[in-house]
């Protein structure tokens, strides 16, 4: 029985854990954002004694192998008179912080093939990594945690390069922005396949594809549609399972409950018991005074 208690609890989590991932449409910030915080730390470990500059490669966990994490460290306004390129970013001159710091620090993310795992734009399919680029207050190379600085361009538009993505055939693609309090931002791709943007965040080309190209319906509300139907009947499966299960240790309590009273009342007993046979019954005590017949009374 606790064996099949067992499997209705493990049923009810497998299908939990399935409905909230099919269920999300939209990237989580709440992850995403905790994958910043523990990019930004890596790569604050790798500025040991760093030159300006300079770009130094972070190392990242072994579970989230793939994924490149860089850092380079600037003077606010050395960047803003020159400008920067950082792999696929390029910064204009005119880019400026807010709030304003003596010296800053830009965080290159390349979320590779866990992308999809941390972001997603509904309605399209994400065909590039995301890339992203963050800056921090460096005035403090120890320091975890940090918020994120205010970061734009204000003259030109910052680019960022995918010239290596491939577009499937009869897809739309588009460049998208997600933004760091979880909103997204669409524009159009570029002839040279460059997506341009004025504010930090995190950056890829998706596509619409339709029908026929995808084999799948791109439809939102049928997905939606089929979420609803899934959880109803999960539902109730896990609510028939758990109603067995209650029924099953109800009936277990009470044998358990009678069994005890019967092992009470024969303890208790007033007549002793004897066996005959394989028989259990109970049996008078002898009496110390003998029978007297009535007669004998005349």
């Amino acid at each position: 029985m606790g064996f099949l208690c067992w499997l209705v609890k493990s049923v009810a989590l497998l299908w939990i854990l399935c409905v909230s991932t099919r269920a999300e449409v939209q990237y989580s910030a709440v992850d995403a954002r905790y994958m910043d915080a523990l990019f930004q730390d890596h790569a604050y470990k790798a500025l040991v004694h760093p030159l300006t500059g300079i770009t130094y490669n972070a190392s990242v966990p072994s579970v989230i192998n793939g994924v490149k994490v860089s850092v380079v460290r600037f003077r606010s306004g050395s960047l803003k008179s020159r400008g920067a390129q950082l792999f696929e970013f390029h910064l204009p001159p005119g880019v400026r912080v807010q709030p304003y710091v003596l010296r800053l620090a830009l965080v290159y993310q390349n979320l590779g093939n866990l992308s999809a795992t941390y972001y997603r734009a509904p309605g399209y399919s994400l065909i590039s990594p995301v890339l992203g680029m963050l800056a921090y207050n460096a005035s403090n190379l120890a320091a975890t945690n940090l918020s994120e600085l205010m970061f734009m361009a204000t003259s030109e538009p910052i680019s960022i390069n995918f010239t290596t993505v491939k577009v499937p055939e009869g897809a739309r693609a588009k460049c998208v922005r997600f933004d760091l309090n979880g909103s997204l931002e669409y524009s159009n791709l570029s002839a040279s396949q460059t997506c341009s943007t004025f504010k930090q965040g995190h950056f890829a080309v998706v596509a619409e594809l339709t029908p026929s190209a995808s084999g799948l319906s791109t439809n939102p509300s049928s997905n939606v549609w089929k979420i609803t139907v899934g959880s109803v009947i999960g539902g109730f499966v896990v609510m028939g399972g758990l109603s067995v299960c209650a029924i099953a240790l109800l009936r277990v309590r009470k044998t358990s409950r009678l069994a005890a009273m019967e092992r009470r009342s024969d303890q208790e007993e007033s007549l002793r018991v004897s066996e005959i046979g394989s028989t259990r019954a109970p049996t008078a005590p002898r009496t110390r005074t003998s029978p007297v017949l009535e007669s004998e009374y005349v």
